[in-house]
């Protein structure tokens, strides 16, 4: 296989593609493949919209490969975008690489929807946090399956969710892509077994796009490193247990369930699960392993102090307003999450960094960077939600024709504290960072070449396993 021909075809994407639009070339795609591709619809949304699915080729093994399980998330949409029409045209990859193919572009439409805002630039860190959203962690389709662990139990699964899980049990995949991405970073990946052979291809598919690697702090504290910005995939399992040894407490709020990989490995014997995690913006220093003059742990310590301080004047924000805002206002919830977690997970943070002597050595560049700046622009996106929340709500009384002057003058006056302390915290980030937009054609190649990187591995180890 030419893997170097693949992703040379990638196209130069200039923006993102709206729901409507990937719908319409999914549609096309059968048109003009129909002894190749069969469109199916997997399921159907909460708000009505099918989902649809891709089976391309007739492999000995199973690919399920799903986009935007986060919907702030569309870097897998384009690279489903690209891999389903390279599949379609290209016999010898399909023969080659040994496997049928199951592809949905977007597994949530509907929250999809609620960031067209933003994809079709420009591609500033404002305009993105200004029409960003993400829903709370039980509404999303990636952190709601089934679960019972101690004493969380989980089995509300969304309809979108549902649908992964059927392809899952009928499919019985050797290979599961959950498509997601971060907003700020570098290159990482996440997979469910230990496959060493492989990662120094998959640090140089980023490499080779001049696309940095996340070398500072992990995601999630509790994260294993199998390599340098390789990690084993996670479920809920890990997060809790990190929560409960580092405060000594039972965890509180984990209302929702675990991830697609923790699934997979369960249901469907063997199975592979990669995460290939790309940003749109790039700051240099995120791979910076040079020694700075703090330590890692007040590195830390100034994570939580700041996110603290931080969310306190998102949250005194929304004080003022909190009885006029509804039950079925999406854009607060996460907000509230984010503030529930603030002293437990903060606390737990603490302790975790106070736990472990390597954590008094000297922070690199890119774990201060992450601890600091990394952390401040995920913060912003709370604010942005907020202003979202308030929005919302202003509309709906303005819709709705209530005479209530009080509530619109003081939903009125949270929108504009809001709006002036986002555009003030983002001309802060963008007076500290020396970022650039990452080209959506160069993340789509890291994301295509990550993928057949595996998948070939997967077969090369099926075949081995046959011939055995």
């Amino acid at each position: 296989m030419n893997i170097e021909e693949v992703i040379g075809r990638v196209p130069d994407y200039e923006t993102f593609m709206t729901i409507d639009e990937m719908d319409e070339s999914t549609r096309k795609l059968a048109w003009d493949y129909p002894d190749v591709v069969t469109v199916f619809e997997a399921g159907t949304s909460r708000e009505g919209h099918p989902i649809l699915g891709i089976k391309v080729g007739n492999g000995p093994l199973n690919a399920v490969c799903f986009a935007c399980p986060h919907p702030n998330e569309p870097i897998g949409a384009m690279t489903m975008e690209f891999l389903s029409r390279e599949l379609a045209e290209n016999a010898g990859l399909r023969e080659e690489l040994g496997f049928t193919w199951y592809i949905i572009k977007c597994i949530d439409p509907d929250g999809f929807r609620l960031n067209e805002g933003w994809i079709k630039g420009p591609y500033t860190i404002y305009n993105y946090m200004r029409h960003f959203y993400r829903p709370i962690g039980y509404e999303q389709v990636e952190w709601t399956f089934p679960v019972d662990y101690k004493e969380l139990h989980f089995d509300n699964p969304l309809p979108e969710t549902q649908a992964v899980m059927r392809l899952i049990q009928e499919k019985q995949p050797a290979f599961l892509y959950s498509l997601h991405n971060a907003g700020f970073g570098g290159a990482y990946w996440y997979i469910s077994e230990d496959m060493p052979e492989i990662y120094d291809d998959l640090r140089a598919a980023a490499e080779k796009q001049d696309v940095a690697l996340n070398l500072g702090e992990p995601e999630a504290p509790f994260l294993t490193e199998f390599s340098p910005a390789v990690f084993q995939t996670m479920g809920i399992a890990q997060e809790y247990d990190y929560v409960e040894q580092n405060t000594g407490e039972t965890p509180v709020g984990f209302n929702c369930g675990t991830s697609s990989g923790d699934y997979a490995s369960a249901h469907a014997e063997g199975c592979v699960t990669l995460l290939a995690e790309l940003p749109y913006f790039f700051d240099a220093r995120v791979q910076d392993l040079r020694l700075s003059d703090t330590s890692r742990r007040d590195a830390v310590h100034a994570n939580v102090d700041r996110t603290t301080l931080f969310l306190t004047k998102v949250d005194e924000l929304l004080q003022p307003v909190r009885p006029y805002i509804t039950e079925e206002n999406r854009f607060i919830k996460l907000v509230n999450m984010s503030l529930d977690h603030m002293k437990q997970g903060g606390a737990a943070k603490k302790n975790w960094a106070d736990s472990l002597p390597e954590f008094q050595e000297a922070a690199t560049v890119a774990q201060l960077f992450d601890n600091v700046e990394t952390a401040a622009f995920y913060n912003g996106l709370s604010l942005a939600l907020s202003l979202r929340a308030v929005e919302f709500e202003i509309e709906r009384l303005e819709h709705d024709g209530t005479d209530s002057q009080e509530a619109l003058s003081l939903l009125q006056h949270a929108r504009h504290t809001a709006s002036d302390f986002l555009i003030q915290h983002c001309e802060e980030l963008e007076s500290r960072l020396d970022y650039s937009v990452i080209p959506i054609q160069k993340l789509v190649r890291i994301q295509t070449e990550s993928g057949l990187i595996v998948t070939k591995r997967i077969y090369e180890r099926s075949q081995q396993e046959i011939h055995n």
